[in-house]
């Protein structure tokens, strides 16, 4: 994988050379940004709520930032032919994981999202698989056997009805929609037939409502979240009613740094809400500067695609590209009660161990697929 004997510099200057140091330093900046927004949002509240030490949850952040930087490097780094074989073992290895959490999941307040293992503690599962997700899925679609090309788009189709149906299960309805809408990404870019992929949407919005009909009890709070989004009279709102004050009373150029109440009424504002925290005290044209960020990252990772004559790299790089940017839409659309609340993170810059390493992989895949040196190395089987 790595050679780390007397030719290791040699390779370490060539992955330099060949890597797109644009988004490289895109990637980095996003979760440098995270750290400041970290303890910017967390130091007093901390001191003041959690009877810690005030750098407490920044130096865990800065902890998980160095290892997914790490991560970045050494999975962009690695051969990219043994990375596409040894990446498939490790999505059954997570969706394992993710089937456990029923079992022996840690459950914190009325979601079972997290396992509680000893060399992996409070690790969220869901966020190692959906990375693991796009490449599994684009193997699917890309390879060329005897297997017809719709049998194929089904397969695809059972995959993310199982994980959907685990996720719903937790619940977990935010990362329900994030796969769900990058696999229609996915499957549109594919060249997949509109019609059948009508007939499939129809068919998995049938399953949900079927489930939410039958066992009430269990899966009513999709019903019920969305019953307070459009009457908020109706439910418990207060954590987003609390992010669209705070957005609104940051304005354009924001309150100051550190001069945030948001942070103090919301518990995890500095997860589910960053956004809102970081509007309230900097405004609303940075909020636009980051996900300007995220979009340009795209468009320079389309850019490859363009250029790429590999269906499976293709399929791989809109699929991660897409998986970070709808991430990121639904962050904000929920912050600004846009859509209902999903309790989604917001890519490199949410606190959040699980979270931070599952964007790492995504960005280490990402810049493994844009280097310079990327050779036509796949052969269909």
């Amino acid at each position: 994988m790595l050679n780390f004997g007397r030719d290791n510099t040699s390779k370490i200057a060539k992955w330099w050379r060949n890597i797109n140091k644009e988004i490289l330093f895109l990637f980095a900046f996003l979760f440098l940004l995270g750290l400041f927004f970290s303890f910017s949002s967390t130091s007093s509240v901390v001191a003041d709520k959690m009877n810690k030490e005030m750098y407490f949850i920044f130096i865990k952040h800065l902890t998980f930032v160095s290892i997914s930087l790490f991560l970045i490097v050494i999975i962009s780094i690695i051969d990219k032919k043994i990375l596409i074989k040894f990446l498939p073992y490790l999505f059954f290895i997570s969706i394992l994981f993710l089937l456990l959490i029923p079992f022996i999941g840690t459950e914190v307040k009325g979601s079972k999202r997290w396992l509680d293992l000893f060399f992996l503690p409070r690790f969220q599962p869901v966020e190692l698989v959906k990375p693991l997700f796009v490449i599994f899925i684009a193997k699917v679609i890309a390879v060329e056997n005897k297997t017809e090309i719709n049998k194929r788009y089904f397969y695809s189709f059972l995959i993310l009805l199982l994980i959907a149906f685990f996720l719903i299960n937790q619940p977990d309805l935010g990362q329900t929609l994030l796969l769900i809408l990058t696999w229609v990404t996915i499957i549109f870019v594919s060249g997949f037939n509109m019609i059948f992929l009508a007939i499939f949407g129809f068919s998995f919005l049938l399953i949900m409502s079927l489930l939410i009909f039958f066992f009430r009890d269990k899966f009513g709070y999709i019903f019920l979240r969305i019953q307070t989004f459009i009457d908020p009279k109706t439910g418990d709102n207060f954590q987003s009613q609390k992010a669209l004050d705070a957005i609104n009373q940051g304005g354009l150029t924001g309150q100051g740094m550190g001069e945030g109440i948001l942070k103090d009424k919301v518990p995890e504002a500095h997860t589910d809400y960053i956004i809102a925290v970081i509007s309230e005290e900097f405004g609303a044209i940075f909020i636009l500067f980051i996900v300007t960020i995220f979009l340009f990252i795209g468009y320079r990772v389309l850019n490859k695609v363009l250029l790429e004559q590999e269906e499976f790299i293709k399929l791989v790089l809109v699929g991660l590209v897409s998986l970070l940017i709808i991430q990121m839409l639904i962050h904000v659309g929920v912050n600004i009660r846009l859509i209902p609340t999903t309790g989604m993170t917001l890519p490199f810059l949410s606190y959040g161990g699980s979270s931070l390493v599952g964007s790492a992989i995504s960005a280490g895949i990402i810049l493994n697929f844009t280097r310079k040196d990327a050779t036509r190395y796949y052969k269909n089987e």
